[in-house]
């Protein structure tokens, strides 16, 4: 997410008018996941049918591709196959297919393919016996910009119906695997209205969060919920306001929360919790294996 123009972010949160939604239709079911080799000779298909630099990325791991509109995309680092622990990487605002290889603003470090690898090669160095996957989950539609859809769930909700469906898929074909689920900024949201839907979902963490779509930590489900929210991060400078279906309320790094906090040293703004080098990446780790406690 690229850094807002706080005063209109603060205006729409105040001044929107409320939306009045007419009545809808219920909600079509999430597909099912199919087997993960299916999954991937499926998406390595399609990528070849969308030409350009998608067709080079079919040699790795996706258990799904589409490039219609933004684009969706859901791409496996590690053998997943194999992994007894699994940690799901959920972006945020301004996150497209287009710049999932290569960052917004051809930033690497906002890139999910990016950050996936990052995770998955602490977690082998942490504990080279320990058999891990990373996904880098961008199988929702998130906002552009910081505007009406940034400050209110509706994008959130979709994802988190969409993300519930996908973690289930993967716990029928690895039942015993441990899942951490990890959203940064609005992702956080997504990963939050999603966890009271996975109570076998060991560990929740928000990274950069504006809230998770709850109260309360034990709001989610069960899991432990870890947070973390730099000094240097700009979201701190947004309110923690919610006015009927506008603003994310209270933010998971707040103390009255109840989450559990993960360190940011070596994190020099919004995007940098997932970079080499910072704390909060070796803590994340440390939950996703099983050996950091509160």
């Amino acid at each position: 997410m690229s850094k807002p123009l706080l005063s209109a972010a603060a205006l729409l949160l105040l001044t929107a008018p409320i939306p009045v939604h007419p009545a809808t239709a219920a909600p079509a079911p999430v597909p099912a996941l199919p087997s993960f080799a299916v999954a991937y000779r499926d998406s390595a298909a399609a990528m070849q049918r969308a030409g350009g630099p998608y067709a080079t990325w079919a040699g790795r791991r996706f258990l799904s591709f589409d490039p219609a509109g933004d684009g969706t995309a859901v791409e496996v680092v590690g053998d997943l196959t194999k992994a007894d622990r699994v940690v799901v990487l959920v972006p945020g605002v301004d996150t497209t297919l287009k710049n999932f290889d290569r960052g917004l603003g051809g930033v690497a470090r906002r890139a999910p393919a990016v950050q996936a690898r990052a995770v998955y090669w602490k977690l082998r160095t942490t504990d080279r016996k320990a058999k891990v996957a990373v996904v880098a989950w961008l199988g929702y539609d998130p906002p552009e910009g910081i505007g009406l859809a940034a400050v209110r769930e509706q994008r959130a909700r979709a994802g988190a119906r969409a993300l519930a469906g996908f973690v289930e898929g993967v716990r029928r074909q690895r039942p015993r695997a441990s899942v951490t689920l990890v959203g940064h900024s609005y992702g956080a949201i997504v990963v939050g209205l999603a966890a009271p839907r996975l109570p076998f979902v060991h560990d929740v963490v928000a990274l950069g969060a504006p809230g998770m779509g709850a109260a309360h930590a034990s709001d989610l489900g069960g899991a432990r919920v870890w947070s973390a929210l730099a000094p240097a991060d700009w979201m701190r400078r947004i309110p923690q306001l919610r006015v009927f279906d506008l603003g994310h309320g209270r933010r998971p790094s707040d103390p009255s929360f109840g989450a559990l906090p993960l360190p940011t040293d070596g994190v020099a703004g919004h995007d940098y919790y997932l970079t080499p080098g910072s704390a909060t990446l070796d803590a994340v780790a440390q939950v996703a294996l099983g050996t950091e406690t509160a």
